[in-house]
């Protein structure tokens, strides 16, 4: 709302000195023809005296007309300066706010990626911990599976030694399961914070090309 008011009361002081060069320039206007009538009358009423009172106002009020016309130039140059400047401070004033803007833009941009490739490269790192944990309980569960195997081939007598092989089988791939789980989840969220990495870096490359 005030940005538009000062804008009003340019418009409005501008309209006024139009108007006002307006009527000096149709007084101006008058005063030369007002000239041309004296002297035209005065020449044709054949009267020396005349003529010359006719010529002599002619002279005074085209001197008149003249320095009103002159004046009118002078400020209608000094008004189309001061418009220009103020042209020029509103383009300065604009071309500073979308700097600041775009720097912010940049600014921003930058601050999300840098969370985002933090936060990958910790995801990166549990996904490679995770891996290594299926791999270590695969590995339990191919040992434990070997031992449940040979411990049957023994013999009823351990029975025991195998249900409780049995029984570490069975957590041990649990475990496993659980782990592969974790990997998949790790996974799938991995490839949708690189996924909105690359649309933000994407995003602030089209703004600097748009800036620019």
């Amino acid at each position: 709302m005030s940005s538009h008011q000062p804008q009003q009361s340019q418009s409005s002081r501008t309209t006024a000195r139009r108007r006002q060069r307006s009527t000096r320039l149709s007084v101006a206007v008058a005063l030369l023809v007002l000239s041309a009538v004296l002297v035209v009358g005065a020449v044709a009423s054949g009267s020396t005296l005349l003529i010359t009172v006719a010529a002599v106002l002619g002279v005074v009020l085209g001197a008149a007309a003249t320095k009103i016309t002159h004046s009118e130039l002078a400020d209608a140059r000094v008004e189309a300066a001061r418009d220009r400047a103020a042209q020029a401070q509103a383009y300065a004033t604009l071309t500073d706010r979308r700097t600041a803007e775009n720097m912010a833009f940049a600014l921003d941009m930058r601050r999300k990626i840098n969370a985002r490739e933090e936060v990958i490269s910790s995801l990166e790192v549990a996904l490679a911990d995770a891996q290594r944990q299926v791999a270590e309980q695969t590995r339990k569960v191919n040992a434990e599976a070997r031992r449940a195997e040979l411990a049957e081939r023994e013999g009823r007598e351990q029975a025991d030694a195998v249900a409780g092989l049995e029984r570490s089988l069975s957590s041990s791939e649990d475990r496993a399961a659980e782990a592969i789980v974790l990997v998949s989840e790790l996974e799938a969220e991995l490839d949708v914070l690189k996924a909105e990495l690359a649309s933000w870096q994407a995003a602030a490359t089209r703004k600097r090309a748009s800036s620019a």
